[in-house]
């Protein structure tokens, strides 16, 4: 990493909403800063040391545990986060639907994520099929302080509108000369269109960094292949507040077979409106 890396650690409690929008849009990320109070970052810490975690193939100083959505008590509460779920439902529409949530921990001497996209058209081995879905945020929750000595956030701002095949979403990256790395407080969060190019940089600090990852997407914009459905049993089992999220994760409502005049088409989309940036709440 070199001395004069780029850090954006400017006063994100500044932005309007339309700001927020316009951020998350345009550069593909935005800081929502302290999402959550010290009690519950102290909480969520507790429960994330009673996860059990495996290690990457390569390096056993990044350790992580998938598909914790059904674990229970604050950890499952946090995928309804009534804050993060209002700036969604303003960028993305009211209905959202739930996909992908995992814990990741950063330990010292760890060597750092490439430079990687979350969104891969046709699928991975990695991301499966939720990766295909046209759209998709995620909500990184930060339980310790980025620093730049721990485990930054990096990014590549706008490279998800790049057209250039530079930009293939299957491509990885050591490093970009246009890559900014990103300091917050623990209980922050950095929203992400799951098309930029990011990763984070080594831990070489004297702490692990925590971090929990929630996908959601609009209801429309489902993958292009089947996807494993929720157990009813589990779903069942959650709280109201959190089980509405819980559509089906292959839901879409794309219309193949559209005509080009059909009825009732209407003359207003407010979410598409090009003063959606000038938003003040």
């Amino acid at each position: 990493m070199a001395d004069s890396q780029p850090i954006d650690d400017r006063d994100w409690s500044r932005l309007s909403r339309g700001e927020q929008i316009r951020q998350v849009e345009l550069e593909g990320y935005l800081v929502l800063p302290d999402l959550l109070s010290g009690d519950e970052v102290r909480l969520l810490q507790d429960e994330v040391a009673r996860l059990e975690t495996t290690p990457v193939d390569y390096s056993d100083r990044q350790r992580g545990c998938s598909s914790i959505q059904f674990r229970g008590g604050a950890i499952t509460r946090l995928i309804a986060h009534p804050p993060a779920l209002a700036f969604l439902r303003d960028l993305l529409g009211g209905d959202l639907i739930f996909m992908t949530y995992g814990y990741a921990r950063s330990e010292p001497g760890h060597p750092g994520i490439s430079l990687h996209t979350d969104g891969q058209p046709y699928g991975s081995d990695i991301f499966g099929y939720e990766g295909s879905c046209p759209w998709t945020v995620r909500v990184l929750y930060y339980l310790d302080d980025l620093t730049p000595e721990v485990s930054p956030f990096r990014v590549v701002p706008r490279s998800h509108l790049c057209m250039h095949a530079d930009a293939n979403p299957y491509r990885r990256f050591a490093f970009h000369p246009d890559e900014v790395m990103v300091t917050l407080k623990a209980g922050s969060a950095v929203l992400i269109n799951h098309k930029v190019f990011h990763g984070n940089y080594p831990n070489t600090g004297t702490h692990s960094r925590g971090m929990l990852a929630i996908s959601y997407r609009p209801a429309w914009a489902g993958p292009v292949q089947p996807v494993d459905e929720w157990p009813v049993e589990d779903v069942d089992r959650l709280p109201e507040d959190v089980r509405f999220l819980f559509q089906s994760p292959n839901h879409r409502e794309g219309d193949f077979h559209g005509g080009n005049k059909p009825l009732n088409m209407p003359s207003m989309a407010p979410g598409m409106n090009i003063d959606r940036w000038e938003r003040a709440t």
